[in-house]
């Protein structure tokens, strides 16, 4: 997605000004009578709102370049593996990985299940020696920053089974955490072929920091936020690699690395 070269300060400022309008229009919906669904259903389909905490959301964390104080810049998702210590986001989110960090279900500069950094990268070689979109998506491999060597992170929040191959036009959830927000954002539509290897759904708000978000198919992961344009030029269209037999071949690398 777009890159953020604002300074920190007027980040946070953007973020109160967008936190703001967004929940202005939530309450300009009610006013008007938009039909709203239930907590239970979620939003209607091509609409954007806040991802309330649970099961789903709580797996879906902001990778930060330097410790909470860095500022998020990616989004990425726990996924199931023998060793519970697997997430995926999308490949150019991991250029450099030295000072990245994980927060699962991170809110309003709050960790609550920890920082978890990356011990391990995986990426197709069509990403690495051409950075092909079709191959923007890794795996990686997880460990507490505190040292702990007793806890995963599917222990402490779940993780999202993988399930490529899922049909063009299958309703897809994404969870993601723009860079002006300190919360993630949820929504919910059908997604198409941009073309065979990529990709696209209608959402808008997505914009730079969801990267890597997962596109959640009956709750498995089905591909993350990423390939063509970097997943998007523009908040309202994102695009996601198709995830076929290489993409799996990656997680199972990823499951095992452990």
């Amino acid at each position: 997605m777009i890159q953020d070269t604002l300074p920190r300060s007027a980040r946070r400022s953007r973020a109160r000004r967008a936190s703001r309008i967004l929940l202005a229009l939530t309450a300009m919906a009610a006013l008007i009578g938009v039909d709203l669904p239930d907590a239970a259903s979620g939003p209607p389909l091509g609409v954007t709102a806040w991802a309330r905490p649970g099961a789903d959301a709580d797996r879906v964390g902001a990778l930060f370049a330097d410790g909470l104080e860095g500022g998020h810049f990616c989004t990425a998702a726990v996924v199931r593996s023998d060793d519970r210590d697997v997430i995926a986001t999308a490949a150019h989110c991991l250029a450099t990985t030295g000072t990245i960090v994980f927060a699962p279900g991170y809110r309003d500069g709050e960790a609550p299940y920890g920082l978890w950094k990356i011990t391990g990268v995986h990426v197709a070689p069509e990403w690495t020696a051409g950075q092909d979109p079709d191959a923007d998506i890794a795996f990686a491999t997880v460990a507490p920053v505190d040292g702990g060597q007793t806890r995963r992170v599917e222990d402490v929040v779940g993780g999202f089974p993988v399930a490529a191959e899922q049909p063009a036009g299958a309703r897809v959830t994404v969870i993601g955490y723009p860079r002006t927000l300190e919360a993630p954002l949820r929504c919910a539509n059908t997604a198409g072929l941009f073309s065979p290897t990529q990709r696209r759904i209608g959402c808008p708000d997505l914009s730079g920091g969801t990267s890597g978000s997962p596109w959640l198919v009956n709750g498995a992961l089905a591909g993350v936020l990423g390939g063509h344009e970097g997943g998007g030029t523009v908040p309202e269209i994102s695009y996601s690699a198709v995830m076929g037999d290489q993409a799996v071949e990656l997680y199972r690398e990823a499951a095992v690395d452990g």
